[in-house]
Formats: structure tokens, C-alpha cells, sequence
């Protein structure tokens, strides 16, 4: 990696703020992704952590919080974040640290942020996509609003690359084929958002089962 590169991925870890914000574009979708699409934003379900043992989701709670603090100092707002995020990134099948490394890179963790290519909220979500999948009440800065369509896209993308996270990811910022927001959302995610259960369980020296698998 050339050395404004590393300069740069650097200079996004250390200041709480920093984001390296794109654009989504505008891509003709088939009538049947669409329809799968806006279903999936349909979805009125309460947000909630879904796992096998709720001590577990307590014990990511507590990591995820303290780890947060710094960019949203206030408790409650922080767990229902954190709340929306994990079940949002499950539900789209995707880890819910990756998507809080995304949102740290995005956003900042900043619930107004507008880019310059107008990309809202948390997750830099694009406006178009509610004309193309949403109905006009959508809010792209409500919060459950806001990741539960940035979750779908991200979903999306990933459908489309078969599986290939960082060409998803360009596809996401509209920066396909270029490293730069790839690394950082992947450098922010495993550095500071990676969270291991059992490591959790003997840190904060909680009797817990083992996580399966």
C-alpha cells in the first residue's frame, strides 16, 4: 500500500469523526430484486438481538458500548443503536461489527450526516433508493429506517459479487475497483469493532456457554 494510503486509513482510525463518504449509483434492477428489495425495508418487526443464549447478547452489549462511547456519549441511545444495528446485520445476514466499521467510516456515528453527493444518515444511504424501493414515509434519517436500508444494500451488493466483500463494499461507496474505502472499512472493522465470545466471556469473567460452532 503507498504510503498516503496507509496516511490516510490512519488518519480515519484516530479521529472519531472522519468519514470517507460516497455514493451509491443508480443501477436499473430486475422487477424481481426490486420486489425482494422493497419487502425487505417493509419489514416492521421490533428490533431486538436474536442468539441462542441472552447473556451473550448482554455480554455484546457491554463490548460494543464501551467501545462506542466516544463518538455517542449517552447510555440509552447507545444500546438502542447498538440494538438496531445487530439486529439489522443479522437479519440482512451480514456481521454486525463489519456494519459498525462501515458506519464508522460512512458517518462518523453522526445520525445527520449528509454527504456531498447527498447520502444520508448513519449508513449513507442515497435518496434514490427510497423512490426505487421504499414507499415516501421513509425517513433515511431514522435510525432503524436508515440501517435497515443500508444493511439491505450492502446484502444486495453482496449478491451481486457473489460473496466478494471488498467489490461490494466499492459498489457501496461508488468506488468500485479502488482500494482505499475497502481497506478502511475492513481496517476499522477487525481493529476496533472485532469482538470474539469466548475471549469476551473470560475478560469480563462471566460463566457462559460456549458459542456454537
Amino acid at each position: 500500500m503507498k504510503g498516503w494510503r496507509v496516511l490516510l486509513l490512519l488518519a480515519a482510525f484516530a479521529v472519531p469523526g472522519v468519514s470517507l463518504a460516497g455514493a451509491q449509483v443508480y443501477e436499473e434492477l430486475s422487477a424481481s430484486v426490486r420486489a425482494a428489495l422493497s419487502k425487505s425495508v417493509a419489514d416492521t418487526a421490533a428490533p431486538r438481538i436474536v442468539t441462542r443464549d441472552p447473556r451473550e447478547a448482554e455480554a455484546w452489549l457491554a463490548a460494543m458500548s464501551k467501545r462506542l462511547e466516544r463518538f455517542m456519549p449517552d447510555a440509552a441511545e447507545r444500546r438502542d443503536f447498538l440494538v438496531t444495528v445487530h439486529y439489522e446485520a443479522t437479519r440482512a445476514g451480514l456481521d454486525p461489527q463489519l456494519v459498525l466499521g462501515l458506519i464508522q467510516v460512512e458517518s462518523g456515528f453522526r445520525k445527520y450526516a449528509v454527504s456531498s453527493a447527498s447520502a444520508r444518515g448513519y449508513m449513507q444511504v442515497m435518496p434514490f433508493w427510497v423512490k426505487l424501493i421504499g414507499t415516501p414515509e421513509h425517513n433515511l434519517f431514522h435510525l432503524r429506517t436508515n440501517l435497515r436500508y443500508g444493511c439491505t444494500i450492502l446484502r444486495h451488493y453482496l449478491d451481486m459479487e457473489n460473496g466478494n466483500l471488498f467489490r461490494a463494499l466499492g459498489r457501496y461507496n461508488g468506488s468500485l475497483g479502488q482500494p482505499d474505502y475497502p481497506n478502511m472499512v475492513v481496517g476499522a472493522w477487525k481493529t476496533r469493532w472485532a469482538w470474539n465470545y469466548e475471549e469476551n466471556r473470560r475478560t469480563a469473567g462471566q460463566t457462559l456457554p460456549r458459542q456454537p460452532g
